[in-house]
């Protein structure tokens, strides 16, 4: 079986080919990446230098650490009170928090090491983790101020009052009665007799 190939065929098999072996070039020489800011979560666009990120990131930690206490005392409270639902919702929460802040901790020391490095692209990986770990805290929080206690609208002992109405017979429905008005089943018939 013998293949035709059309004319614009064979040119854009060539363009293609010819483009390829450009990038592979560039690539080769090890152009640059392209330069801009970084996102952070959130959409907010780090321009910052490695030393202001360091600065920017020293407040952050006491703030996570700030609101891991907040819902802390929360947490003291509902024990106090015994209530074991709010208790172990908000347990968890403050479990999730000193992680988050324990690792933004960890990557604050890596944050100081890639700025005595003067290392830009890992100050801005560390500036961003730690930007993360912060909204995370801070979602924590607000899924604390949702946590839901036991119901407390019934305290003490509960006592029934039942009232009949008198119209109501005094009779037990259950009793077989004396008397029983018993049927006789209709006698079976066919049409062929």
């Amino acid at each position: 079986m013998r293949r035709t190939f059309k004319p614009w065929a064979i040119a854009c098999l060539t363009l293609c080919s010819v483009a390829g072996v450009g990038v592979a070039i560039a690539q080769e020489r090890g152009a640059p990446p392209p330069a801009g800011p970084t996102s952070v979560a959130g959409g907010e666009e780090v321009n910052l230098t490695p030393k202001q990120m360091q600065d920017r990131v020293s407040a952050i930690i006491p703030e996570m650490e700030a609101q891991r206490g907040t819902v802390n005392a929360q947490l003291a409270d509902a024990k106090r009170r015994k209530d074991v639902v709010k208790s172990l919702c908000l347990d968890d929460k403050v479990k999730q928090m000193k992680l988050a802040t324990e690792t933004a901790k960890d990557r604050v020391i890596g944050l100081s090491s890639a700025v005595s490095q003067n290392d830009g692209d890992r100050s801005k990986h560390e500036f961003t983790v730690i930007q993360v770990l912060r909204e995370r805290v801070q979602t924590l929080v607000a899924e604390a101020q949702q946590c839901i206690g036991e119901e407390t609208g019934f305290i003490g002992n509960t006592e029934v009052v039942v009232d009949i109405d008198p119209a109501v017979p005094d009779a037990d429905p259950s009793d077989f009665p004396e008397d029983p008005i018993v049927s006789e089943p209709p006698v079976l018939s066919s049409p062929t007799m």
